[in-house]
């Protein structure tokens, strides 16, 4: 198996971004993690080294057939300048879903959420401390045999990389506007949409460029059967305030399994909230938007942590939800949810750990 993790130390360190003006996923640290799979052999090779490119075949399957998958995960710097992860036991649980879904081996989580804090040790200096920054972490695995056959690949690499990021959306927490999609379909039942997987994310961007151009930020999909069913808003879980309750899609085969959309809910209910999952029509949601029952709305993921939802078009016409402001619920979450992470306040969930205490992160 993997063995022990070796780490390569780089020589050069790279200059750090401004820490003020950082956008997503622009910006890269000094080192990465890496480690290969071979049929026969399994996962072997775990290393630490300087970041820079892979080398890889024109004929690697990952190409051709779309064998990889990915996770999204976050370190944080609190005001005593500690470094936290956030429930990241969950997020390697939920790649190896996606490993078993797209026929790549498993990796050995702990052994890979050990190399993980190695990693964002070595490269400490990188996590910003402004209030909405984060180091963004991008877990992966590629099928890499040179192979042209239509099978499962006999060999792989998985990555991890790190990038410190600012706000997701450049509206910060303000309400976004999102456009109900009726033509294209991005996941069924039965299909990789549980899964982490490229091929969801490159289905659905169409629909995104399209909703762009006609001044939405993101896209509410509906499920690829019916056309009717709430799914998911962009790449994030969907939850709607309705009356006194709040309402979020019952995970179907076809929603992913958020870990923010699962600490939402255990954060909100905890409020004492009452939260349901249950199947959400595009109809009841217009309905209750009419009557003035529908009183917040807000998409949750690993990126924008809650972000609240203003309005929705859907078939020519649009409703404002809570009058086009953020509500005070989806405030509140997101004030507590975004305070438990980075340490501010006390975790009583017992989610988050301390990697990097305050006298290491300057090293």
């Amino acid at each position: 198996m993997q063995g022990e993790l070796k780490i390569q130390e780089t020589t050069q360190r790279k200059p750090k971004p401004d820490t003020a003006n950082l956008s997503f996923g622009v910006y890269m640290t000094d080192h990465m993690f890496t480690m290969d799979y071979k049929k026969g052999e399994g996962w072997h090779d775990a290393k630490i080294v300087p970041y820079g490119p892979i080398p890889m075949d024109p004929a690697a399957k990952v190409f051709h057939y779309g064998q990889t998958i990915f996770e999204g995960m976050k370190a944080y710097m609190g005001e005593d300048g500690d470094i936290r992860l956030f429930r990241p036991e969950k997020n390697f649980e939920r790649f190896n879903r996606s490993c078993r879904r797209m026929s790549i081996p498993e990796i050995d989580e702990s052994f890979v959420l050990q190399a993980l804090k190695e990693l964002i040790k070595l490269d400490r200096s990188w996590v910003p401390s402004a209030p909405g920054t984060s180091l963004y972490i991008r877990p992966f695995a590629i099928a890499t045999e040179n192979h042209l056959g239509a099978n499962p690949s006999l060999s792989y690499k998985m990555m991890i990389i790190l990038s410190p990021v600012g706000a997701y959306y450049a509206e910060g927490l303000n309400p976004v506007r999102i456009h109900v999609e009726t033509r294209d379909v991005r996941a069924v039942a039965g299909g990789v949409g549980e899964a982490k997987t490229a091929g969801n994310y490159a289905a659905s961007m169409q629909a995104q460029e399209n909703a762009y151009g006609a001044g939405y930020s993101q896209v509410l999909w509906l499920d690829g059967v019916h056309r009717k069913y709430v799914e998911e808003v962009g790449s994030m879980n969907v939850f709607f305030r309705i009356g006194d309750r709040i309402v979020t899609p019952s995970l179907s085969g076809s929603i992913l399994n958020g870990i923010t959309r699962d600490s939402s809910i255990q954060m909100l209910r905890d409020f004492g909230f009452e939260v349901e999952e249950r199947p959400v029509t595009i109809d009841e949601l217009s309905a209750f938007a009419e009557d003035g029952t529908l009183l917040e709305a807000f998409g949750t993921g690993t990126a924008a942590v809650v972000s609240p939802i203003g309005e929705i078009g859907w078939n020519g016409k649009t409703f404002k939800i809570g009058g086009g402001e953020t509500g005070e619920w989806t405030r509140r979450l997101y004030d507590e949810l975004t305070a438990l992470q980075r340490g501010d306040i006390e975790d009583r969930f017992g989610w988050t750990e301390v990697i990097c205490s305050a006298e290491t992160t300057q090293g």
